[in-house]
């Protein structure tokens, strides 16, 4: 079991996705996901996908984000080499209702989305007095 499994065993990586989905291929983003005492810290790195060209959606068990790029290819412009594929990014994790879908905060800057996964009320630690 791998560390990252260890702290925060409620999130996977799903096999397919929750909702059907386009047939055009996807490309699963690099991602960052951190967790403390008040919820989770999810990085999503997409290079060239602009506020416009992202979805993000949270349902009861899933949390799925789809980000495409605006960059097309000149005309007269021939391409000799190119790292990276243009397909849309796609990353669906899932989680047993341990997320506070109603205030999920998001920001994209310079091509990394962070998101802000608060833990459910039910979920959070507490301090019980002892009388």
């Amino acid at each position: 079991m791998s560390l990252l499994t260890s702290l925060v065993p409620s999130f996977t990586r799903s096999a397919a996705p929750v909702a059907p989905r386009e047939s055009a291929p996807t490309v699963k983003p690099v991602y960052d996901l951190s967790e403390t005492d008040e919820g989770y810290a999810l990085s999503v790195y997409l290079p060239g996908v602009a506020k416009d060209g992202l979805e993000l959606s949270a349902e009861s068990g899933a949390i799925t984000i789809t980000g495409r790029r605006a960059w097309k290819q000149p005309e007269a412009w021939t391409a000799l080499y190119r790292e990276s594929a243009d397909a849309a990014y796609e990353l669906v994790l899932t989680h047993d209702n341990a997320v506070d879908i109603d205030k999920i905060k998001a920001e994209l800057r310079d091509g990394v989305l962070r998101v802000a996964l608060p833990k459910a009320e039910a979920l959070k630690p507490r301090k019980i007095a002892v009388g």
